[in-house]
């Protein structure tokens, strides 16, 4: 069946963005059933006035490597400034938003908490609640679906720019609901409206949407590389290369001296539900390991409807510590982790504590690690309920 996301239904009647004086938030991923840019068709209705863009990580048009920092600019295709929400400034100013009396949030998220654009959209809540200004979230697929829940809470003495919130790591929201339950459950009190899409459901997979897939951000080139990285994101806080600078990243984990057979034959011998595990051989052209020849495993998924990411993620992470324990390291801190008052490890910052890597260091089960968050799924299924709209 066709999912119509939130910005076709609009566009099938703008009425309500005449006379209106807009600042949109996007990046390549806005676009409409036929590929056509958001900031183009909205840029083109008649009575409709747009002041700006802001560009969140990678940038407005996605040109941009992860943890890079972004200057403003004036777009090229229509002349606008473009301020961007990475950088400096993760929060818009009040010169930024000017005399701009309603901000479009329309950006494909991926499902997963440490992930960037949804907390670009909480910093725009909350400036919009500080100067008065309305927020539309024209809504889209929960890539991953709408109903498994995976991981634990994060602690909020953890919150970071890839985690603000305490929520679960596969959160199940779409980009509509997350602003609806953090409008509430964490008191920003923006003026929020939000334009659900039509026809979406929330068992479905993006594959299932007859919906274009365009590339999230430079590193998730497609639906497989989404439906692992709840789990293999947490190798950014290592010394392995998750792939980047690869045509799998977040699906191709290695590094020089890993034994890449070794290490897909002991994770093939715990018999994880729904995935499989083969060795590789990879030279990253970007990030970690650069130009370095690395061995390491792809991970294969054989039925997405079994498999637990996250529990995918920690099982790699410990089995390769238990391999190569004099190489194996978790780095001390990241990007993200300098801007904090305490920096911590990226790590934690992405596991939401610092238990999980003192537990793997410790050599705990992974089972016995995720015994503690059995009753999440069905704690925030609850916490949620009130915010849903599918």
């Amino acid at each position: 069946m066709q999912t119509f996301t939130g910005l076709d239904r609009l566009l099938a009647d703008p009425a309500r963005l005449r006379g209106r004086r807009i600042g949109i938030i996007t990046n390549p991923t806005g676009i409409t059933y036929d590929l056509s840019s958001m900031v183009d068709v909205i840029c083109a209705l008649p009575d409709v006035t747009v002041r700006a863009l802001f560009g969140p990580e990678h940038g407005a048009r996605g040109e941009v490597q992860d943890g890079l920092t972004i200057g403003s600019i004036i777009d090229e295709a229509t002349g606008l400034p473009v301020y961007s929400l990475y950088g400096e400034h993760k929060k818009p100013t009040a010169e930024m938003l000017g005399d701009i009396d309603l901000l479009i949030y329309d950006i494909q998220d991926v499902g997963c908490r440490y992930y960037t654009y949804a907390y670009t959209l909480s910093y725009v809540m909350e400036a919009a609640a500080e100067h008065g200004v309305e927020v539309l979230v024209l809504d889209r697929p929960n890539p991953i679906n709408g109903v498994q829940i995976e991981g634990n809470m994060l602690d909020p003495a953890f919150s970071s720019f890839v985690g603000r919130y305490a929520l679960p790591i596969r959160h199940g929201l779409t980009n509509a609901e997350f602003a609806r339950f953090i409008n509430t459950e964490f008191g920003i009190g923006c003026n929020l409206s939000t334009l659900p899409m039509q026809g979406w459901q929330r068992e479905l997979w993006f594959d299932q949407t007859a919906l274009p897939w365009v590339t999230p951000s430079p590193n998730l080139p497609s639906l497989d590389c989404a439906t692992v990285y709840p789990g293999t994101c947490l190798f950014e806080g290592t010394n392995l290369s998750e792939g980047r600078g690869t045509t799998h990243p977040f699906e191709w984990l290695g590094a020089p001296w890993v034994n890449g057979r070794a290490w897909a034959e002991a994770l093939n011998r715990l018999d994880l539900p729904g995935v499989r595990f083969r060795p590789v051989v990879f030279a990253p052209t970007y990030s970690k390991h650069l130009g370095a020849t690395c061995q390491g495993v792809q991970v294969h998924v054989t039925d997405r409807s079994l498999l637990n990411a996250t529990a995918v993620g920690l099982h790699m992470l410990a089995t390769c510590r238990r391999l190569h324990p004099d190489q194996f390291e978790f780095l001390p801190t990241s990007w993200e982790g300098h801007h904090l008052p305490v920096p911590r490890p990226h790590f934690d910052l992405l596991a939401g504590n610092a238990h999980i890597r003192n537990a793997l260091v410790a050599n705990v089960p992974v089972p016995d690690i995720m015994a503690t968050w059995s009753q999440i799924p069905q704690h925030f299924e609850q916490q949620r309920a009130p915010y849903l709209l599918y």
